[in-house]
């Protein structure tokens, strides 16, 4: 096959399920190819790297790649390239990524989490494009954000920036557990609603909830149980959206207490940064307006800093699953 003379930019995302790479030019939220494959977790960081060196092999046939990006699924040290630790995956902790590259693709990289990639991406193609400053939260597993100002992720040469999951909601919240992740998260919100019908004793995640643990009705409490077949921990967040959807009024309490601390931690973000726009993603988002967006929307209005109440916009992501391979192509188109 005839390898393309025009120089590509090849992005990667490293996720703790699945393995994503496009081949782009990076002027557009467009990929010449983009392979996918999934990560087997027991083959650890070595495996995912021997995927990469088989499908770059398989890349190089075609296209001639001038440069990476990496979005990798975990904490990074971006102006160092090196992996800080993976939470899924072993044998990531503090791997000199970008040297990797070099050293057995002979490209240069650049290497960011993928939330900021997320977030780069959303601001030069998608929901935040024109915009000088951008604000970008994920909202699924975990909850991340990234702050892009003029096209450039801010602060990739700090230990962590512009992280709201881990801003922790009030005076109660004295341990690191104790943050907006845990509350409005797709886990948070499960482990709530678990809570609720074990009737747990208060946790200090209760307290941080500005009415408190929800209350069920029997009717709800009953629902929520008939959806998991009774086996608590195979609640998940769709099966309570779902009941929400159906009119169980107790899955809309567990779900309202998530968007209003969420809502809470980005009206502190906007107060700080004022940013000209608010994208929020992520697999919690999907909900969508009535039971995610609508809520969110009312809570950060309720506890927005009154002189900006009329200047700020929170809109949904336009990129869909690849947004992260794209902001991949991005950042490596910045080498």
């Amino acid at each position: 096959m005839t390898v393309s003379p025009e120089a590509m930019i090849l992005g990667i995302e490293i996720g703790g399920t699945k393995l994503q790479l496009g081949v782009g030019r990076g002027e557009q939220a467009a990929f010449e190819t983009l392979i996918r494959r999934d990560v087997i977790a027991a083959n650890g960081a070595q495996g995912i790297l021997n995927q990469i060196q088989e499908c770059v092999t398989l890349l190089n046939r075609q296209f001639h790649i001038e440069s990476v990006g990496i979005g990798f699924g975990g904490p990074v040290d971006g102006s160092n390239g090196r992996v800080t630790t993976s939470h899924q995956i072993q044998g990531w902790t503090n791997f000199p990524f970008v040297d990797w590259i070099r050293d057995e693709l002979q490209l240069p990289a650049l290497l960011g989490n993928d939330c900021d990639c997320a977030a780069l991406a959303e601001a030069k193609y998608g929901a935040g494009r024109g915009f000088r400053t951008v604000y970008y939260v994920t909202v699924g597993t975990g909850v991340g954000g990234g702050l892009i100002i003029d096209e450039r992720v801010h602060g990739v040469d700090r230990p962590a920036a512009a992280e709201i999951g881990h801003l922790r909601p009030g005076l109660h919240a004295k341990g690191s557990d104790a943050t907006i992740e845990s509350i409005a998260s797709g886990w948070g919100i499960a482990a709530t609603a678990r809570a609720c019908l074990r009737g747990d004793a208060e946790r200090v995640h209760d307290q941080l909830m500005p009415d408190g643990r929800p209350r069920l009705s029997t009717k709800d409490a009953k629902d929520l149980l008939s959806r998991c077949k009774g086996n608590l921990d195979a609640l998940t967040t769709l099966m309570i959206a779902q009941a929400a959807e159906a009119g169980n009024m107790g899955a809309r309490l567990i779900l309202a207490t998530s968007t209003d601390v969420l809502g809470w931690g980005i009206a502190q973000v906007m107060a700080l940064i004022d940013p000209d726009i608010v994208v929020v993603g992520g697999g919690v988002s999907l909900m969508g307006e009535d039971l995610f967006y609508g809520p969110l929307r009312e809570a950060v209005s309720q506890y927005l800093f009154p002189p900006i109440r009329d200047a700020w916009q929170l809109v949904d992501p336009a990129l869909g699953e690849e947004v992260v391979v794209h902001g991949a192509v991005a950042l490596g188109a910045s080498c």
